[in-house]
């Protein structure tokens, strides 16, 4: 494998990373951000207040795109196998 075929598939893999974890990542920081000015607003400084809404959201979030994320890994694999199959 030349080096310009390993940066292939080393971006390969990282735009896959991105495209599966992004998502996930946006909308908990979308809700910590609200969680956050909610008790910026009402001056309640509970530590714990953080961790419920986003792991429920966080979950919400995968049942909804899990089968992106499947497809886009089973993608991503598919990839790695068609280069593997022809040699290189």
């Amino acid at each position: 494998m030349t080096g310009a075929e390993v940066l292939d598939v080393a971006r390969d893999g990282l735009w896959t990373i991105l495209k599966v974890g992004g998502p996930l990542m946006m909308v908990t920081l979308v809700v910590g951000v609200a969680v956050s000015l909610v008790q910026a607003l009402t001056q309640i400084q509970e530590m714990t207040l953080v961790f419920v809404p986003k792991i429920i959201a966080l979950f919400a979030a995968m049942l909804l795109a899990l089968p992106f994320m499947g497809d886009a890994l089973a993608g991503h694999m598919g990839r790695i196998a068609a280069r593997i199959a022809s040699g290189g």
